[in-house]
């Protein structure tokens, strides 16, 4: 069993905060806390296990209060809170393991609460994982590279650790900023190598395009010229 694992071994119930963003597991994301509703739900999780589920559900999600049964979000565990007035307060989390909600629950809270199953990997081929990994890390650090050299080299170069692939995958999944239907579909595969399998097809339609960016953009510091173009 995993670290992750153990941590949710005792829950069965979880609050559920829907919100329309996907959180993966090892991603920081703040937020705050303002609905009374949400501001109940933070009081009770600091009298217990600080953590709670997010799920996604789009704001222009048609008839829809909650989201799907069946459907699949991450356990969001709170780090620090910071409270502001009116009992607000600022947020931080992190993405502990995703789960996948079998039913709604009334235990008489003002938010939803649900019956959830955690979800583990299967064991996959570690020789195969390994090989996956080291072609991802060496993909998403070119990237990481050129953006970092686009910015005028501000800001601090992301270092990844290669070591725990289906960690690895959830990184660099979180450092980019994807739409919904691209982040939840990364999130909802089970196999670790899939999830390498579509960030490979994204990385290497990414990575020559910025590295030729990154180049263009150095020349042009030294007011040079360049007769490539680049279609945005």
């Amino acid at each position: 069993m995993s670290d992750a694992a153990q941590k949710v071994e005792s829950l069965k119930h979880i609050p559920v905060f829907p919100l329309p963003l996907v959180l993966l597991p090892g991603e920081l994301l703040p937020l705050h806390i303002f609905e009374p509703r949400y501001k109940q739900m933070l009081t009770d999780i600091e009298q217990e296990h600080k953590m709670f589920g997010i799920s996604l559900l789009e704001t222009d999600t048609a008839g829809l209060d909650r989201p799907e049964i069946g459907s699949i979000g991450c356990v969001a565990e709170v780090h620090e809170v910071q409270p502001v007035p009116d009992g607000r307060s600022n947020i931080k989390t992190l993405g502990v393991i995703r789960y996948r909600i079998l039913e709604f629950v009334d235990l008489g809270k003002p938010y939803l609460t649900a019956a959830v199953e955690f979800l583990e990997y299967a064991k996959e081929d570690e020789t195969a994982l390994a090989t996956a990994a080291e072609e991802i890390f060496g993909l998403f650090e070119r990237v990481a590279r050129a953006a970092f050299d686009l910015s005028g080299s501000r800001g601090q170069f992301p270092e990844l650790q290669r070591s725990d692939p289906e960690r690895l995958s959830f990184a660099v999944s979180a450092a980019f900023s994807f739409d919904n239907e691209v982040k939840y579909g990364l999130l909802k595969l089970e196999s670790t190598l899939d999830r390498f399998d579509r960030l490979r097809d994204i990385l290497r339609s990414a990575v020559g395009r910025m590295e030729e960016s990154a180049a263009i953009h150095k020349v042009a510091q030294h007011n040079g010229h360049s007769k490539s173009k680049i279609d945005l």
